[in-house]
């Protein structure tokens, strides 16, 4: 009966050590890969928003600029909120890129008109529900005009934007506090910055730099924005990577990774001209914009 009891002991401990185990995630201190070209392209999935992409390893997040989807890892839309801005309390038409943490999606939004944008916030809808939960206004003083994408600063518990606008700094937001706390100055300042994504000290930036009109490439650069575990004044920004594998040339937006299978997840849009930011018109063979991710894997 004593070797029955104890067998029975030593089962419920494996149990409960089995079940008690954070799923197996990506360590958050692994760097990024020196190049990015060590990603190859393994699948490509059509989506509904042409902004920004985040993963949590269990769904895809998307944004248009006036709607959010979540979907499955293998493509099927299983929720979505159409109508984000009815709760703010400042006026907004755009999302930009977005990022998902602790159970929340976070989002850089704005109102943005032929490459202006004003009323800048990072608001916070619940990744369940989709709904909205409340929002980190913007710091004018900060001298940042617009937000292109945001992205967790996981590691030091802040949010990071970029600005599409002007690009030379990425701005930083304290997540306790809620409250601007710097900048930081890229050098050289990358142009037309679509999405960021943070990681060990690291940020990655997607940018929509390549020409659709001269069948130009667009291309991800790498930032270190740490030292000694502080934000620096100035940091080099660096080529990782050239998007060749994209379908059509076309603009470039955010861009994530999949915490569980550290695969680079990557949104493209083809098919529409744009200009100044703004869709006008389509080129030849196509009568839509067509909004896909690229999944890519070591």
């Amino acid at each position: 009966m004593k070797q029955f009891l104890v067998i029975i002991s030593i089962v419920s401990a494996v149990i409960t050590s089995c079940t008690d185990q954070k799923p197996d995630t990506a360590p958050a201190e692994t760097p990024f890969a020196e190049q990015g070209k060590a990603y190859v392209l393994d699948s490509t999935i059509e989506v509904a928003g042409r902004q920004g992409v985040a993963c949590d390893g269990k769904y895809y997040y998307i944004s248009s600029s006036t709607a959010l989807y979540k979907y499955t890892l293998q493509g099927e839309l299983v929720k979505s909120n159409e109508d984000p801005f009815t709760e703010l309390e400042l006026e907004a038409n755009h999302l930009g890129d977005i990022d998902v943490y602790n159970g929340d999606i976070y989002t850089g939004i704005e109102t943005f008109i032929d490459g202006v944008g004003k009323n800048i916030q990072v608001a916070v809808y619940d990744a369940e529900t989709m709904e909205y939960k409340y929002s980190i206004p913007w710091n004018k003083e900060s001298g940042q005009v617009e937000v292109c994408g945001l992205a967790v600063d996981r590691e030091h518990n802040r949010v990071w934007m970029a600005d599409w606008v002007q690009g030379h700094e990425l701005y930083y937001y304290d997540l306790a506090t809620k409250t601007y706390e710097g900048k930081v100055r890229l050098s050289p300042a990358p142009q037309l910055q679509q999405g960021i994504y943070c990681r060990n000290g690291q940020i990655l930036i997607s940018c929509d730099d390549g020409d659709a009109e001269k069948d130009e490439s667009d291309h991800l650069y790498i930032a270190d924005v740490y030292q000694n575990d502080q934000p620096v004044d100035t940091a080099e920004v660096k080529l990782w990577r050239e998007m060749t594998d994209f379908k059509r040339v076309g603009e470039i937006e955010g861009l994530t990774f999949n915490p569980l299978t550290d695969n680079l997840i990557v949104l493209s849009n083809r098919g529409a001209r744009i200009i100044l930011g703004m869709p006008k018109g389509f080129y030849e063979g196509y009568d839509r914009e067509i909004h896909e991710i690229y999944i890519y894997g070591k």
